[in-house]
């Protein structure tokens, strides 16, 4: 099994590493859309947005398990101990709402009596009993905690463009697509 090597990523890593951040925007901007219409496009925009939530869960939980195999590379040694410690909790809490937002959809959807609906007419079972305190709570929760993690990719953005434009450190490096061989 090919692991990482000092200065880079694997290449399942970057594969799910920039799926995800395609899928991830393209969900912000659908749950915005979906939410800020009645128009025809919202059934259109919510069949999109369930499946698309769940195949981000699992993505996340193959990422993590991924990373935890194959770790990531050092930060570089010159890196000052609070930009590692910002660096570190950052990820951390882009991992922890890649889990949590679409857990808390489905569990909304569930409280809210209405089926998680995957290709066709595959349906996830419900987590949680129908409730609508449950499912108001769900609700707000979910949209605060997509709101965090749109502010958590901005600075992620960030950080990247400062690394791989401004410092030139290998950080952006380790994660972009590899040119040519």
């Amino acid at each position: 099994m090919h692991r990482s090597s000092p200065t880079s990523f694997t290449s399942v890593q970057k594969l799910l590493h920039w799926s995800m951040a395609v899928l991830l925007l393209a969900m912000l901007f659908i749950g915005v859309a979906m939410v800020a219409t009645l128009s025809r496009g919202h059934g259109t925009l919510v069949a999109l947005h369930r499946p698309l939530g769940i195949a981000l869960l699992v993505l996340a939980i193959v990422r993590i398990a991924v990373r935890l195999r194959h770790g990531s590379p050092p930060l570089p040694p010159a890196m000052p101990p609070v930009q590692r410690a910002i660096a570190k909790a950052s990820h951390l809490a882009l991992y922890a709402l890649m889990l949590a937002i679409p857990l808390l959809g489905w569990g909304m959807l569930s409280a809210g009596g209405n089926p998680v609906t995957m290709a066709g007419a595959i349906q996830l079972p419900p987590i949680l009993p129908v409730d609508v305190r449950l499912f108001a709570l769900l609700r707000a929760l979910h949209t605060w905690l997509a709101f965090a993690l749109f502010a958590v990719v901005l600075l992620h953005l960030a950080a990247a463009l400062l690394h791989g434009l401004v410092l030139r450190d290998g950080v952006f490096g380790a994660m972009a697509p590899r040119r040519g061989r």
